[in-house]
């Protein structure tokens, strides 16, 4: 049996309301999808580290309409290297973790940290408060039963430090916790291994073996730098940026990568290809179950 168990969509609220989360989830179910992320931070369901009993409420209630297998993404902001809002981030993480636990959930995405340029000095001490409060929240949730999945995310202003694919890895390892796993998210990877002259294939790999979560969507790999696109479209046409766009737009291999890594049991490829993108996104469900048969053919023909 193949270690990825499933595939499916991100879904948010895009008013902080729970109506246009339950939306898009009933687009979802509609289409057959039996996974899908929820980017619950989209809604207001926690308040300084505290959750809001009436709404969370409400979420469950919503969640139990589908029958559909969740994980959740944790803040889009999170950056536990942060020295001022760090406490303040664990404490908001811990919430979502009650609430993976709530509605079933057992992965929390967290994002890895990063530092301004004119925070560089403070690299080691980053590295080692980012691991300190990873093993913190790992601690916490694995009554719960929930693991931490580290993104890889890619330099967004100039001068920053942030870590590498294969660095995220490495924190994952130091961690050392069956509750902490790492994410590749395959475009992330592209763009930041484009931007630093990296060999993006060895920067994936690296990550694979720590990896119990994947985020796919498709882009060219090309870093954003200073241009802006007026509309989003703008960005697709030029290919430059984290696009999230349908499998097959951009260059990624996908059917080459899929054939090529292995990853750690439990593991959820979900792609974060969202509502823009809803008449594409049955032929991109196809598409990602085709790459579980492959990757678990290739497991098989490994185990012979």
């Amino acid at each position: 049996m193949s270690n990825i168990i499933a595939t499916g969509f991100n879904a948010a609220s895009d008013n902080g309301e729970m109506q246009s989360l339950g939306d898009d989830l009933r687009a979802l179910a509609d289409m057959g999808v039996d996974t899908v992320e929820l980017g619950v931070t989209t809604l207001d369901l926690i308040a300084g580290g505290r959750i809001i009993k009436d709404r969370a409420e409400r979420l469950v209630a919503l969640t139990k309409q589908f029958d559909l297998r969740y994980t959740v993404h944790g803040l889009v902001s999170s950056n536990f290297m942060d020295p001022a809002t760090c406490r303040y981030q664990i404490d908001a993480a811990k919430a979502l973790v009650e609430i993976c636990d709530r509605i079933d959930a057992r992965i929390l995405v967290q994002h890895g940290g990063c530092l301004r340029a004119e925070q560089i000095f403070d690299r080691a001490a980053a590295d080692l408060r980012e691991r300190e409060a990873l093993l913190e929240l790992a601690e916490f949730a694995k009554p719960y039963g929930v693991r931490i999945a580290l993104e890889n995310i890619f330099t967004t202003e100039p001068g920053q430090y942030r870590q590498t694919p294969a660095e995220v890895a490495e924190t994952v390892t130091a961690v050392n916790h069956a509750n902490v796993v790492a994410l590749i998210d395959f475009s992330h990877a592209y763009i930041e291994s484009t931007y630093r002259g990296l060999n993006f294939r060895e920067q994936i790999a690296a990550m694979a073996p720590v990896a119990g979560h994947l985020h796919l969507h498709d882009s060219f790999g090309r870093p954003q730098g200073f241009y802006k696109g007026y509309h989003l479209q703008e960005n697709t046409a030029m290919g430059i940026g984290d696009l999230h766009m349908p499998l097959g737009w951009g260059d990624i291999d996908w059917e080459d990568i899929f054939s090529e890594l292995d990853f750690l049991p439990g593991t959820v490829a979900m792609m974060e290809i969202g509502a823009r993108y809803r008449a594409e996104q049955p032929e991109c469900l196809e598409r990602a179950r085709k790459l579980m048969a492959l990757n678990n053919r290739q497991k098989s023909i490994a185990a012979e």
